[in-house]
Formats: structure tokens, C-alpha cells, sequence
């Protein structure tokens, strides 16, 4: 194994995934704590419409992290394969496998743009029923990040599985990751089978082992790369 190499390596691929952090808290949860009202459709066509260069912010974040999250599973794949090639691949098709559904699902709030821009064919609706489905538009685009909560859960397993078994980063990032698939996969589940479900208690903890694991393999391999002497004694 050549250590500087992939020392590089594991620093783009931290790069990377700091995109993709950084971009999807931005896009994901900061944008809609700010704007989205989901009990008052008026507040939240009235924030959105006052600050829509944040609104069109978050699509051009989304598309960065989308494109970001895309890349990092090759890299991942360059630095881990030797450890388990089919472990390896299969890391790579269960990540790129949700882009291409997180881009489509983005149309949704385009289409928001949509009715917000007030285009003349749009005359026809009052305010209310703009208003409607605007809010129509955003759960829409909610429940495609409910249904992309399988892949981002998936594609940590056999990540979370090589950085474990790779001795050159810390076994708790890949046990935290492995658990993340299993709560990715829980508030599905959860979200789907139970209407309440993000009023339980489990509903608060569920994707915390992925937050702990992907940002701290992020900083990780961003800050240390990898376990210089680990290497050398491979």
C-alpha cells in the first residue's frame, strides 16, 4: 500500500464528504427551519416569496451535494477496495444509485419556483390554492427524502463494514456507520408504517449514529487521513 498515495486519497476524500455535510445541513436543514411553516401555508409562501435567493441557494446546494456525494463513494472505493473489492463496489452502486433520484426529486421544489414566479396560465388559481400546492410541492419533495433515506442508510454498510475491517481508521467510525444504515433504515420504516412516528422517542435518535459516523469519518480522514503506522504495517 502506498502510503502517500492514498494519504492524498483519504484528504479528497474528506474534502468531499465535507461538501456533502456542509451542503445537506445547509440545504436539508437550515433552509427549511427558516422558511417552512408546515401548520400556516401562508407563512411559508410569504417567507419563501421574501426570501427567495435563499430558496434558489438551497437548489444550487442540493445539486452540489448530489454532485459531491456522487464522487465520494469512487474515492472511498480507490482508498478501501484492497480491503474487500465486492464490499467495495457494492458501497459505490448503493450511493450513486440515489442521485439521480435526489436530482429528480429536486424538481419538486423548482416547481415551486414555478408557482411563485406567477406565470400568466397561473391566473386561473386564487391565492389559496397556490398556496395548497405549494405545500403539496414540498411534502413531495419531503417524502422523496424519505424514500432516498434507504439508499443514504445502505450504502453505509459496506462502507461503515471496510473502514472497520481497514485498520487504518478508527473501528468506532465503521460501527457508527453500520449502526446509521440500521437507523436510516428504522426512520423509513418508522415514517412510513406509523403517521405520529416523529413523535416517539426512537424518532429522535434513529439517524444519530450516521450523523456521528459520517462526520466524524469526514474529519477524520479530512484532518489525520489515515493510521500512518497502521499502513506501514500492512
Amino acid at each position: 500500500m502506498k502510503f502517500g498515495v492514498n494519504k492524498n486519497t483519504a484528504r479528497l476524500a474528506g474534502f468531499l464528504y465535507l461538501i456533502v455535510v456542509v451542503t445537506g445541513i445547509f440545504s436539508l436543514a437550515y433552509v427549511p427551519s427558516k422558511l417552512i411553516v408546515w401548520s400556516d401555508p401562508a407563512k411559508t409562501v410569504q417567507q419563501i416569496t421574501a426570501s427567495e435567493s435563499l430558496f434558489r441557494l438551497s437548489l444550487v446546494s442540493s445539486a452540489i451535494c448530489y454532485v459531491a456525494f456522487l464522487l465520494l463513494p469512487f474515492v472511498l472505493y480507490k482508498l478501501l477496495n484492497s480491503i474487500n473489492e465486492i464490499a467495495a463496489k457494492l458501497m459505490i452502486i448503493l450511493a450513486a444509485v440515489s442521485v439521480p433520484i435526489s436530482m429528480l426529486n429536486l424538481q419538486n421544489k423548482y416547481a415551486v419556483l414555478t408557482l411563485l414566479n406567477g406565470k400568466n396560465y397561473l391566473s386561473i388559481f386564487s391565492e389559496q390554492q397556490l398556496q395548497i400546492q405549494i405545500m403539496q410541492l414540498l411534502e413531495n419533495y419531503d417524502n422523496g427524502i424519505l424514500i432516498l433515506q434507504i439508499f443514504w442508510g445502505l450504502w453505509l454498510f459496506p462502507f461503515g463494514y471496510l473502514v472497520y475491517k481497514s485498520g487504518f481508521l478508527p473501528r468506532i467510525l465503521g460501527i457508527l456507520l453500520m449502526l446509521g444504515c440500521c437507523g436510516y433504515l428504522i426512520s423509513f420504516a418508522g415514517n412510513t408504517l406509523m403517521q405520529n412516528y416523529g413523535e416517539t422517542l426512537i424518532s429522535r435518535f434513529d439517524t444519530m449514529p450516521a450523523t456521528f459516523g459520517e462526520i466524524g469519518s469526514c474529519l477524520w480522514l479530512l484532518i489525520r487521513g489515515i493510521n500512518e503506522k497502521a499502513v506501514l504495517k500492512d
